[in-house]
């Protein structure tokens, strides 16, 4: 164990154990604790949004998908960006001027029942303990690496870590962390990819050609990984449309004031991820060719681990614990904010609203928030901790499946369908998340004749991520349920409340808040 990592280390984790104090004295009220108050600018929770963009998967495993796999690893990077305009322009605003705490909070505002809130919940749950466990998973090999300790320990540790800072900051201590975190991993990915740059004469051609006369050129063409156009179309469908059903991103919305600080945040995300993606072709390019795609199989069979042996290659020892300390840093954000929105779900959702009818004091909510957060943790860590094997990129976008084919048909439906109805909410939900989970369990991440995944044999559905067969599928149940339910619903009291939601999608004003 070198000083100059656990320097680093104790570095960033001071940092951010000074800011959730702050926070902490900050933190009284439910609103305090889920949305800091609405009080955060727009280039606050844009650096914030992009936090939770910039996770491990994005740091960790985008980086080692580029260096195992080439261009095939670049389509994580161009999906996560052009995800970012959907959201800009379909989702950000009817989001924050129709929900409050919640992705749930959003739903019920047009229908108010509890099974529509269960669903929503179920499926904010799955969301968020899929894409911990990837963190988990990054933080762990990343720790394993610097430190030489037990994989079980790394993980315990930044499980304790993350829930010390929800419990304690709420979302202020959540979002300065990632704001913190975004700005160091921005300047260490950027020093790196200058430093990698550097070595092949700040010639990008150069570095090209340097790639396919050792490598092959195959790495610079899709093929490598998605042999299938199908399968890359289902990636990148995925990737474009699950980030505006990702419940941790749609919760940022709610910490700002407005919609037209919501529209801003995106704006400023949209330019953060943009340079930072770009970035990581250098990443992954330089440890395909410096380090050595063996040397990176090595260490992680997943490729985890290529961008801090790339930091280490180029700067050292004292290269590699900065950028560890970075990457540590990101796992901490970003878990800290799937976190909070797990916590959100258990206790807002199903303790607060469901079984509570909502009649809690705003002592009780707090404290119901911090027990879910509990538990939420607990989950999240006891499954990482049998996921080791696994690229924490291929998890992230089965999150994202999941969130393009269960959460985003129903939001758009809610927000511009006059004729959708609860049954075909719930319906939609249901379908998008048991689909995903069922098409999930029998494709090539989870079956693999060579031992390559989790079990042995040969997957059923031959679709890493079956996105182009579920998003259609949860499009098409939510328009089903509507159908069928069409005749338990009193259409002039339905059209009615439609009125009033696109109004106050639009205008952030409610009806029965205008005096007449």
């Amino acid at each position: 164990m070198d000083l100059v990592t656990v320097g680093f280390f104790v570095g960033i984790v001071g940092l951010t154990l000074i800011v959730t104090y702050i926070a902490a004295k900050k933190t009284s009220s439910a609103s305090d604790f889920y949305t800091a108050g609405g009080g955060l600018k727009g280039w606050q929770n844009g650096f914030a949004i992009a936090g939770d963009y910039l996770s491990a998967a994005a740091f960790l495993g985008v980086s080692g998908a580029i260096a195992l796999t080439g261009f095939d690893g670049f389509f994580f990077s161009v999906g996560y960006v052009v995800a970012n305009l959907v959201l800009l322009y379909i989702i950000a605003e009817p989001m924050r001027n129709l929900g409050r705490f919640t992705l749930a909070d959003m739903l019920t505002a047009r229908f108010n029942e509890k099974r529509i809130r269960g669903v929503a919940a179920a499926s904010t749950i799955t969301i968020v303990i899929l894409y911990m466990i990837a963190q988990l998973v990054g933080a762990g090999a990343l720790i394993k690496l610097l430190f030489g300790i037990e994989y079980w320990l790394a993980v315990l540790i930044v499980g304790v870590m993350m829930t010390t800072y929800v419990l304690f900051g709420g979302m202020t201590a959540t979002s300065w962390v990632q704001i913190i975190k975004a700005g160091l991993l921005l300047f260490g990915t950027g020093m790196l990819a200058v430093l990698v740059f550097m070595k092949f004469d700040f010639n990008l051609m150069t570095m090209f050609d340097t790639i396919a006369q050792d490598h092959g050129e195959e790495y610079l063409v899709p093929g490598q990984k998605y042999t299938s156009t199908l399968d890359s179309v289902s990636m990148m469908m995925a990737l474009v449309l699950g980030t505006s059903g990702l419940p941790h991103i749609l919760m940022r919305f709610f910490t700002v004031k407005d919609a037209k600080t919501a529209r801003s945040s995106i704006s400023w995300t949209t330019w953060i991820t943009a340079i930072f993606f770009s970035l990581t072709i250098f990443l992954g390019f330089g440890a395909m060719h410096f380090v050595g795609i063996d040397q990176i199989i090595a260490e992680s069979a997943a490729g985890n681990t290529a961008a801090p042996l790339l930091a280490e290659y180029l700067g050292g020892n004292i290269m590699l614990s900065f950028i560890g300390a970075v990457a540590f840093a990101t796992i901490l954000a970003v878990v800290s904010g799937l976190v909070l929105t797990g916590a959100s779900a258990i206790s807002h959702d199903i303790y607060g609203e469901i079984i509570k009818d909502g009649q809690l004091t705003e002592k009780q909510q707090v404290l119901a928030a911090r027990i879910g957060s509990i538990s939420i943790a607990v989950i999240s860590i006891f499954l990482a901790l049998g996921a080791q094997s696994l690229n924490v990129s291929f998890l992230v976008s089965f999150a994202f499946c999941i969130g393009a084919s269960a959460n985003l048909p129903v939001i758009i439906y809610t927000i511009y369908w006059k004729k959708f109805n609860s049954t075909g909410a719930v319906t939609a939900m249901t379908t998008g998340l048991v689909s995903c989970l069922i098409l999930g369990a029998m494709g090539p991440n989870i079956w693999s004749p060579t031992g390559n995944a989790i079990f042995v044999g040969d997957p059923l559905v031959n679709l890493a991520v079956p996105a182009i067969i579920t998003i259609p599928l949860g499009f098409f149940a939510g328009w089903l349920g509507s159908v069928i339910g069409a005749k338990k619903v009193n259409q002039a009291e339905a059209e009615k409340i439609y009125k009033e939601i696109r109004v106050k999608a639009n205008t952030g004003i409610a009806v029965q808040d205008v005096s007449h």
